[in-house]
């Protein structure tokens, strides 16, 4: 019998793209299973270590599981006492987001009960607290595509030989609200607004001179500096604690300048430690 190398619990609000990234899973060769109540899970591990077919295990777990979804912290903790190497991914989105999503689907919330589809979404925040407290990875996905999930699973689960440490950077605009799935957040208002330059406005941090202007503040380099020495004295402690994988946020008021070129100079200092980093700007493009 193979033990697994690897289970990803997934779950999260509905609407969030627990499908999407369970899709994302399977083409990173994990056996997916969606829907399974709880109280098999065990067994179900226990029959996909027999079986050898894969040791890379995802199963999709939510609110639709009704009353087998009560027992899941508690078979979770059964699950790491046997010595299997768990991973919990919490998908979450904005209540206005779910909303339009599900309106869209044209489906009942499953804990609706025939009342208000926002109600659904209230009792599935409270049944999912103590779960979402104990999630590996968080990822919000009011603002991202089903690319852009894509491209977060893949830079969190995709296998390599390195049991280091692997970081998304997210750019955002303090207008549009903080990242609720980030570890850590960086204000980037601060530096001088390239916005109140005229050559510069119509631009993003992505272009040469708006990238020149930021990073020639003369606290630009001081600010990374310290930021990556930050960042190198917890690596050891997520690492410790068997977290691999840290959302850093970086804003400034738009997302479109200062944001965009900093998450970008920081990703560079990340990669030059051989973190594997992916940059998403979450809100470029939203001017």
């Amino acid at each position: 019998m193979t033990s697994l190398s690897k289970l990803v619990l997934v779950t999260g609000m509905t609407g969030a793209g627990k499908g999407s990234a369970a899709k994302g899973l399977e083409k990173l060769g994990y056996y997916v299973i969606d829907n399974l109540p709880a109280d098999v899970l065990v067994e179900t591990v226990e029959t996909v270590e027999r079986s050898e077919f894969s040791d890379q295990l995802a199963v999709v777990v939510d609110a639709r599981s009704g009353p087998f979804f009560d027992r899941l912290v508690d078979v979770l903790e059964e699950l790491r006492a046997r010595g299997t190497p768990t991973q919990i991914l919490f998908l979450e989105a904005a209540d206005e987001v779910l909303v339009r999503r599900q309106e869209a689907a044209r489906r009942p919330h499953p804990l609706s009960r025939e009342g208000r589809l926002m109600d659904g979404f209230h009792r599935e925040r409270e049944l999912l607290t103590r779960l979402r407290g104990r999630a590996d990875i968080v990822v919000d996905t009011s603002n991202l595509n089903v690319h852009q999930l894509g491209q977060r699973i893949q830079a969190a689960f995709e296998d390599d030989d390195s049991k280091g440490l692997r970081a998304s950077v997210v750019s955002f605009g303090f207008k549009y609200g903080i990242p609720i799935d980030a570890d850590m957040v960086a204000d980037m208002r601060f530096l001088p607004n390239p916005y109140w330059i005229d050559e510069l406005r119509p631009l993003t941090g992505l272009d040469e001179p708006v990238r020149d202007y930021v990073r020639k503040q003369p606290r630009s380099e001081e600010f990374l500096d310290r930021y990556e020495g930050l960042v190198a004295l917890l690596t050891d402690g997520f690492l410790h604690e068997d977290k691999h994988f840290l959302t850093i946020a970086i804003g400034c008021t738009g997302g479109r300048h200062r944001s965009v070129a900093m998450a970008e100079a920081f990703a560079e200092r990340l990669r030059a430690h051989d973190v594997r980093t992916l940059v998403v700007h979450r809100d470029l493009g939203r001017e």
